[in-house]
């Protein structure tokens, strides 16, 4: 089976998911490495960590505009799959910036995963080969 073409992906937590996103990435780095990851600062921080051996490329953390980077990115073709931890039970300041990076990902037709379950389903498709 041929492999495809490394994908650019995108990785987001918010602050009581950023653990478990980075186990995630850790349970699914094999996958992961040959891919380009590019992720909010903090939470690309907290995920090199977790995963030395990765290659992350950050950008703002989210509240200070590293969402609607994202956001930009995949309105540019640039972003091929979105992993976006969310908590949806806690306040977000910057919750306009999260809508509008989910809108776009669903206006692009950018895979997304919001859940260890639905990324663990991404990872499990193929997808990631």
């Amino acid at each position: 089976m041929l492999k495809s073409k490394p994908k650019n992906i995108a990785l987001i937590a918010h602050d009581l998911k950023k653990r478990s996103l980075a186990t995630w990435v850790f349970n699914n780095q094999t996958k992961l490495k040959r891919h380009n990851i590019l992720a909010t600062a903090t939470t690309g921080g907290i995920i090199q960590k977790h995963c030395p051996q990765l290659r992350i490329r950050v950008t703002k953390s989210g509240p200070l505009g590293g969402d609607q980077q994202i956001g930009a990115m995949i309105a540019d073709d640039g972003i091929d799959l979105l992993i976006f931890f969310t908590d949806p039970l806690s306040p977000h300041p910057h919750d306009v910036d999260v809508k509008a990076l989910s809108r776009l990902a669903v206006v692009y037709d950018v895979p997304m995963a919001c859940s260890g379950a639905t990324a663990d389903l991404i990872a499990a498709s193929g997808y990631l080969d």
